[in-house]
């Protein structure tokens, strides 16, 4: 990332997206976290945002921490993962990977014009889905954005938010969720 502020709101999703990726050295840089208080700070959303840098720019610890914690909550954990991030999980009652609102999420993706890279991702990720909304706003398509949020993100969100809330103390993401639920929340 090459600049301190998102250009447009496309870019606002996908740095989101990049955002709940796993934690990397190559992203996870004084950029990132510059982008991170600006968006922060000039929405005057949370206040925790300003300590992250030092927290997890600052040492190899800290990448480590948020890597562990990454992975307790959206990979792998015993007795079970705390916040699966795919929307399978919260909306179809059998609660499994690649359930029927992941065929649709994918069938919207087409429907509108993009497709996976590859047939081993699952299209329901909470990346994918956030990198899907910038695409669509790039394209101009802000209804196929809106009908993807009603339809869709908004339905599932609020329990995988909860599921992080509840289960880490993390204030790297619960600083996440809240920009995510910013931008992803209905307007009045």
């Amino acid at each position: 990332m090459n600049n301190s502020k998102p250009k447009t709101p496309a870019a606002f999703y996908t740095f989101l997206a990049q955002s709940f990726r796993y934690p990397e050295r190559t992203w996870l840089i004084g950029p990132y976290f510059d982008l991170l208080e600006n968006i922060s700070q000039n929405l005057d959303l949370n206040k925790d945002a300003l300590g992250l840098r030092q927290s997890y720019c600052a040492s190899e610890e800290g990448l480590e921490e948020l890597q562990i914690e990454y992975t307790r909550m959206f990979i792998n954990a015993i007795p079970a993962v705390v916040a699966p991030p795919y929307s399978s999980i919260y909306l179809d009652k059998e609660g499994n990977l690649y359930g029927r609102s992941a065929v649709w999420a994918k069938q919207f993706y087409q429907l509108h014009g993009f497709d996976l890279a590859g047939e081993e991702d699952l299209p329901d990720h909470l990346v994918l889905e956030l990198d899907f909304l910038g695409l669509l706003l790039e394209e101009g398509q802000e209804d196929a954005a809106e009908q993807f949020l009603s339809e869709h993100f908004r339905r599932w969100f609020p329990s995988f938010k909860e599921r992080v809330l509840n289960g880490s103390t993390n204030k790297f993401y619960s600083t996440l969720l809240t920009l995510v639920d910013f931008f992803t929340r209905e307007e009045p």
